[in-house]
C-alpha cells in the first residue's frame, strides 16, 4: 500500500514538469548567419503554448513588437512576419504561457550579412 501511495505522489509531482513547453526549434536557427532577412520567423515548441509577446531588436536599436496576428491561442508552431532592417544582428525575444500557466521566455539570435 505504501508503494502505491509513493508512486502516486511521485506521478503527481511530475505533472507540472510535463506541462512546460520547451522551445524545440526556430527558423532561422539560433546563431545562424544568413545572406538576407527572412520574411518571417518560426518558433516550434514541444508542447502547446500561448505566446503573449514577441519582440525583435536589431543591433543596438529599440525593440519592435512582432505581430502575433490571429495566433493568440495555444499551439505548438508560430510563424510571425519579420521586418527587414538590413544587415546586422537580429535578437528575437519571446514570452508565453505554458499549459500549466507558468510564464516561459527565451531569446534567440541570427545575423544577416
Amino acid at each position: 500500500m505504501k508503494a502505491i501511495l509513493l508512486a502516486g505522489l511521485l506521478a503527481l509531482a511530475a505533472i507540472p514538469a510535463l506541462a512546460h513547453s520547451a522551445l524545440d526549434a526556430t527558423a532561422p536557427e539560433n546563431g545562424a548567419v544568413l545572406a538576407q532577412v527572412p520574411p518571417h520567423v518560426v518558433l516550434t515548441f514541444a508542447n502547446r503554448i500561448r505566446l503573449t509577446r514577441v519582440h525583435m531588436t536589431h543591433d543596438a536599436g529599440d525593440a519592435i513588437d512582432l505581430d502575433l496576428g490571429t495566433q493568440t491561442s495555444f499551439a505548438t508552431r508560430f510563424e510571425l512576419p519579420l521586418k527587414d532592417l538590413g544587415s546586422g544582428l537580429y535578437r528575437i525575444e519571446w514570452r508565453g504561457l505554458s499549459g500549466d500557466g507558468h510564464v516561459m521566455r527565451a531569446v534567440f539570435t541570427f545575423r544577416v550579412q
